[in-house]
């Protein structure tokens, strides 16, 4: 067993640390990718003064939309290269975390980014990375994951391997702050479904165990409260955790059916990555207790729910209730039929979820027919 961590900075006021990290990285000219969004909150102005602060002189690529595209990477790799950059700084939610580690893969083994899709295909070294999030969910400040989409056939390719763990994260709970409630539920609902995912996955293992329930408790006690309270500092403070924690779970027990499926949906459809998995969370959890309903009692234990003396199967049910409320709770549909999905592109979703990395791992073998299934339940 191996498990994989980036140095981690945590708490209130870190990102004040970003410069002396970069520094240790050995940064001259930083790069640093974020979003429009992200600039007009103000945080990237108080990155940069923490960078010259010590000196250094950075370069900033703000063409990220979400769900990042195969031309955006293209487009920051080609910034970055005219810059004559080093380290790489992200800072955003996943969308400008993942677009940062494409530049990173581009830059340290040439090509296209659509040439790593897949497990362990980025073999030559990669820039340092430095990450920054600003939301609580997806987990890509401390993962060896990528997401980026195939503009051309319109689906999410998945890029995996432990060289994309970034070299240090820095998480500043007051960058949650400036998040709208939808992306506060959004990024929410992906680290619940990161936690559940990592917990029953064929590749769990003792380390990431405790971090998944944590997660997965954290996100029970204070999601609800981060979106409709967005002052609340302790919500802030849990849900930063929670998002770092079910991370480090899902980055070395890998994942299940619920992001293999979620990306087709987000790849065809452009929709939020954390809403969709939301909708499909419950179902996918009824698919899966037919063979690990233990697991998922424990979650829901660990949830809060009252399952003491309750047969695993029962439980997992009451989780996957559960889910499902919790998800409605901040906002999210309980089809996805509401989000514009339509039964005529489920057979090419699913055959497309069949290819993807995260469903070697899902605790029970699915079929394209399972995954049409599973589809077709949630519409």
């Amino acid at each position: 067993m191996k498990f994989h961590v980036p140095e981690m900075v945590f708490g209130l006021g870190s990102l004040a640390e970003a410069g002396f990290c970069a520094g240790r990285l050995g940064a001259r000219r930083p790069f640093v990718v974020t979003d429009p969004g992200i600039i007009d909150a103000g945080w990237v102005d108080e990155l940069l003064a923490h960078l010259a602060e010590v000196g250094l002189e950075p370069r900033v690529w703000a063409g990220v939309t979400p769900n990042p595209k195969d031309h955006e990477i293209e487009a920051a790799y080609r910034a970055y290269v005219d810059y004559g950059g080093d380290v790489i700084i992200g800072i955003g939610g996943g969308s400008a975390l993942d677009a940062a580690k494409g530049v990173a893969i581009v830059s340290g083994n040439g090509g296209s980014i659509h040439d790593y899709a897949g497990v362990d295909r980025v073999e030559q070294p990669i820039p340092p990375q430095l990450m920054i999030p600003t939301t609580a969910g997806t987990g890509s400040d401390v993962s060896q994951f990528c997401i980026v989409t195939d503009t051309a056939n319109a689906v999410k390719m998945t890029i995996m391997g432990r060289s994309l763990v970034p070299d240090i994260s820095v998480t500043d709970p007051r960058l949650l702050s400036t998040m709208p409630q939808d992306l506060a539920a959004a990024t929410g609902l992906d680290a619940l479904t990161h936690a559940i995912e990592s917990f029953v996955s064929l590749g769990h293992n003792p380390l990431a165990d405790g971090h998944a329930l944590s997660a997965a408790r954290l996100v029970a006690k204070a999601l609800l409260r981060n979106v409709e309270e967005p002052g609340d500092e302790r919500a802030r403070m849990w849900m930063a955790q929670a998002s770092l924690e079910a991370g480090l779970a899902f980055s070395n027990a890998i994942l299940g059916a619920t992001h293999a499926m979620s990306h087709q949906v987000g790849g065809l459809y452009d929709l939020p990555h954390g809403v969709v998995n939301g909708v499909l969370l419950p179902h996918v959890i009824r698919f899966n207790a037919e063979v690990v309903p233990e697991r998922f009692a424990m979650l829901a234990d660990a949830m809060g729910l009252r399952v003491e003396g309750v047969p695993d199967r029962e439980a997992a049910e009451l989780l996957a209730h559960y889910v499902q409320d919790l998800a409605a709770s901040v906002g999210a549909p309980r089809r996805l039929g509401a989000l514009g999905v339509t039964a005529a592109d489920i057979d090419r979703m699913a055959l497309t979820a069949t290819r993807d990395a995260c469903l070697a791992t899902n605790p029970r073998a699915a079929a394209k027919e399972d995954i049409a299934g599973i589809f077709r339940d949630s519409l």
